[in-house]
């Protein structure tokens, strides 16, 4: 690549990633296919099959022999073995729509660079990859007009892959990536943010206040942006994990050894997701322990060595933390204990949007991002369009805000694209009638619905949450609410009193269906309810209302049927403990594991071992191979602990019906 082209060669090998396994297996072998002869490609390719987490153990050079070996085509199979991406000299790679859903590991467009790919041709990209990509100097394009130029040698000039794209973006690419890009241009970059109070404008929305109010003026952006134009921002916080800061410190060390980090104060450490290694299936093999215990203490040594705070959970084996240190996942604890409404919050998962439910702006990035942010205190934004999700009236008895979620990621306009890089509002008295339990649910799956954040705007259940939960007395200000009359990219309006308990069938979110309407019932192996989304206070309640109605009734976890609950933070664990529910569940035949990610991320029990399993899950997203080579169905909390009792998928208020109504009552979930 020069300066201004990029060259792939006279005969450079391209892999479309088909839904037809054979025409993959025919190029690994060495055949040469047109588009055409391609066939259908796979739309959704998340990173789970990119990069699946048992692989996220690297996250230097040894990257370039995974690409894909998570890629499941449409009959199931996963053709692409360790090493044959190197080994084919393949270059280019094809997808179809929404390219990269899922998680903000960098680890996938990391390992596809590594092994030699230098070009990814998609129909769209999901935010958070595409924006890996560039950052690391991973070239992306939707233009599917290059291929044939591609073919014959031609080379390829930058300002085509940067068409349509704003100049920030184009400004990396041209220098290789964000870290050199920050080093050149945001070393005196200052942060002067807009106060909305005293500046005349247009009506704008929260999000565009919070953002303007935590601007950094560059040389190199507006001073004003606009949607879809660049820019970077200060954050009140910064947050890393395990898988990550291994990464993090690697790239740093390799560009700018030993510098200090911008106001470590605001950096939180978390180990959540590996705290049940040794009870990993997706980790028993090829040596992966030993070398996830190496990140593991890359992690630890990097939090040291800068000085940063750090929460990590112990399990059973290790016993209770001595020091009673409040623990948990990455984003939940950050809800708990540390984001306020007004700020801006940033981590390296893609489900940092659950403390948007404070009023605040919480939002995922890559490993590069966050790297750069460490050492500059600036984090890249380009700038999205906001919608309007405006739910109206009260959800029934036994209707959760996941439904809702599970709802929206079943419409069409969402299922195409449509949520995806925007920031989800949530208003309307349906979303004023929830708690914050509630409300990070919406926010939290906005990384489902392909958003860049969501959003709800502070009001009197924030500042009660914030009292009775964290002790902090907060004061709301005016101008934490959207103005009348601020422009909105679209509204989607959902009726909250016509909802019914949803679940998504298996291989992706937005397979979203009322369970009324499933027909053929699946037999349950597993029941899974934990998990960012479903590890809260709120979510415990659910869990025991059904438990404790089955085990007045004469129901327990049926022989054949494992349930696993896992609190999403040790606050969760000591309030439920400290109601006598941890009873309740062991009694009704529940295995209670400490705060993690755990089976969610493939990382601990409750992941499935084999592919006849079949799994219902409150967790958020159900890939193929994220919860292990099983099927997972998402549900509610309620519809969770239901099915397990039943052994088979269904909602709390059909297993009641079953019973002749016995011992109904309330549970809204």
């Amino acid at each position: 690549m020069t300066s201004d082209t990029l060259d792939l060669g006279p005969a450079p090998r391209v892999l479309f990633l088909a839904a037809d396994a054979d025409r993959v297996r025919a190029q690994l072998a060495g055949e040469r296919l047109t588009l055409a002869e391609a066939g259908a490609l796979r739309d959704d390719i998340s990173t789970d099959e990119i990069t699946p987490v048992r692989i996220m153990a690297h996250y230097d050079a040894r990257l370039a022999r995974f690409p894909y070996t998570g890629f499941t085509t449409a009959n199931g199979e996963r053709p692409i073995a360790p090493g044959a991406v190197q080994a084919g000299g393949f270059v280019v790679t094809v997808g179809g729509r929404r390219y990269g859903k899922g998680s903000s590991r960098e680890h996938s467009p990391a390992a596809e660079k590594a092994a030699g790919i230098r070009l990814v041709i998609a129909e769209s990209f999901e935010r958070i990859y595409r924006q890996n990509a560039d950052n690391i100097g991973l070239f992306t394009s939707t233009d599917f007009g290059l291929l044939d130029r591609i073919a014959r040698g031609e080379p390829i000039p930058l300002a085509e892959l940067a068409a349509g794209r704003d100049a920030l973006t184009a400004g990396i690419l041209r220098a290789g990536g964000l870290l050199r890009f920050g080093q050149a241009h945001l070393r005196d970059a200052v942060a002067e943010g807009f106060d909305d109070e005293a500046a005349a404008g247009p009506p704008r929305t929260l999000f565009e206040k919070i953002l303007r109010r935590h601007l950094v003026r560059t040389a190199v952006t507006p001073p004003e942006p606009r949607p879809g134009e660049g820019c970077f921002v200060r954050a009140d916080w910064r947050f890393i994990h395990e898988y990550y800061t291994g990464m993090a410190a690697h790239m740093l060390e390799g560009l700018v050894a030993d510098a200090p980090l911008h106001d470590a104060a605001s950096i939180r450490v978390f180990e959540d997701h590996t705290a049940y290694l040794d009870e990993s299936p997706a980790h028993a093999g090829e040596g992966l322990r030993p070398l996830m215990r190496e990140m593991i203490g890359a992690q630890r040594d990097f939090a040291r060595r800068h000085g940063l705070r750090m929460h990590r959970t112990r399990t059973e084996v290790e016993g209770p933390d001595p020091t009673r240190d409040a623990a948990g996942i990455s984003h939940a604890m950050m809800a708990e204990h540390y984001a306020l409404p007004g700020q801006v919050v940033v981590g390296t998962d893609s489900h940092t949007p659950h403390s948007g439910a404070l009023g605040c702006v919480a939002f995922g990035v890559g490993t590069t991002d966050m790297a750069n942010a460490f050492v500059t205190g600036a984090v890249r934004v380009t700038l999205p369009p906001v919608l309007r999700v405006d739910l109206q009236g009260r959800l029934p008895d036994g209707v959760s805000a996941k439904d809702i979620v599970l709802h929206l990621l079943a419409l069409p306009a969402i299922r195409d694209g449509g949520g995806v890089g925007r920031v989800f509002e949530f208003t309307g008295d349906g979303a004023r009638a929830l708690s914050i339990d509630e409300r990070t649910t919406l926010t939290n799956m906005t990384a489902e619905l392909g958003g860049f954040t969501g959003i709800v705007a502070p009001d009197e259940e924030t500042v009660r949450f914030l009292r009775e939960r964290r002790g902090v007395a907060f004061e709301l200000q005016p101008w934490m609410r959207s103005d009348e009359g601020a422009a909105y990219e679209a509204t989607l309006t959902v009726d909250c009193t016509r909802l019914s308990p949803y679940v998504a069938a298996p291989g992706d979110p937005g397979h979203g269906q009322p369970i009324a309407s499933v027909a053929e019932r699946p037999r349950i192996d597993i029941a899974y309810g934990g998990s960012c989304t479903a590890g809260k206070r709120e979510d415990f309640e659910h869990y025991h209302a059904v438990l404790a109605w089955g085990l007045a009734n004469g129901l327990r976890v049926p022989q054949g049927v494992q349930l696993f609950l896992q609190y999403g933070t040790t606050a969760v664990r000591d309030w439920c403990v400290a109601q006598g529910w941890d009873a309740t569940f062991q009694a009704a035949g529940a295995r209670m594991l400490q705060p993690a990610c755990g089976a969610c991320a493939n990382c601990g029990p409750g992941s499935s071992v084999e592919s006849g399993q079949v799994t219902v899950s409150a967790i958020n997203r159900n890939f193929p191979g994220r919860s292990g080579p099983g099927q997972v169905w998402l549900a509610s909390p309620a519809t969770v602990a239901a099915s397990a009792l039943a052994g088979r998928l269904v909602s709390f208020g059909e297993l009641r019906g079953e019973a002749g109504g016995r011992g109904a009552g309330r549970v809204e979930g």
